[in-house]
């Protein structure tokens, strides 16, 4: 008589929590930053086709770093789930926080229920009419969400890159140039190689303007922002 494989919940999700990982640490790295006016997005993201930075509702922005087919779909359903809100409801009601709790819903429910767990992790960001109203979260493949000030990273080295940006300073108010200029330096300390703007996404969400405050930011105006 063959006995059946077992295996002790504790092992299972340690063996997910590490194929998860093992997965988002061979993405590259994505930087926000709190600057004077909004919050500042670079990514190290050669393709200019496939975006990790996208606008989500009027003052919220997304980001994913890990599997792009994976954080895509959770990109796709919180831009519905956040129309809808607004739709129905106000658009007053559409917060990063409530984006926040639901995709630790789902990815925490992938993580416990299904045989392969998300090997994503997510950034969201949300800006008010004054900075100390400006929101980061920061949710991982098992659906933890962290409340961030100031600055963070997610993806590959996302430590590295914030213990860089801890060594540049904190508690500063930051003009856009100097804040692009941190996660520069701080991205190439993470990772030992110098980085180009061409090899950059870079992205804001900006309090000054009218409406919709998210925007991208292409490589020759980074380029006149840095000289």
């Amino acid at each position: 008589m063959t006995l059946p494989f077992y295996v002790s919940p504790e092992q299972l999700m340690q063996d997910k929590a590490e194929y998860a990982k093992k997965g988002i640490a061979k993405g590259r790295s994505i930087v926000a930053i709190e600057y004077r006016d909004g919050v500042l997005f670079v990514a190290d993201n050669p393709s200019s086709s496939l975006f990790k930075i996208s606008e989500i509702y009027d003052n919220i922005a997304f980001s994913g770093a890990g599997r792009y087919s994976e954080f895509e779909s959770l990109r796709k359903a919180g831009i519905q789930h956040a129309d809808l809100k607004g739709f129905m409801y106000s658009r007053e009601d559409v917060t990063a926080r409530s984006l926040a709790n639901g995709y630790s819903q789902t990815l925490g429910t992938i993580f416990s229920q299904e045989l392969k767990p998300f090997e994503v992790e997510i950034l969201l960001a949300q800006i008010g009419e004054q900075p100390e109203q400006t929101e980061l979260y920061r949710i991982a493949f098992d659906g933890t969400i962290i409340h961030e000030k100031e600055f963070v990273a997610i993806g590959g080295r996302a430590d590295a890159v914030v213990s860089a940006l801890r060594s540049l300073g904190s508690g500063d108010v930051l003009d856009l140039t100097t804040a692009l200029t941190r996660c520069m330096n701080a991205l190439e300390t993470a990772t030992g190689q110098n980085v180009s703007l061409q090899s950059l996404e870079v992205a804001l969400l900006d309090r000054t303007r009218t409406g919709r405050k998210f925007r991208r930011v292409g490589a020759e105006e980074a380029s006149s922002l840095l000289s």
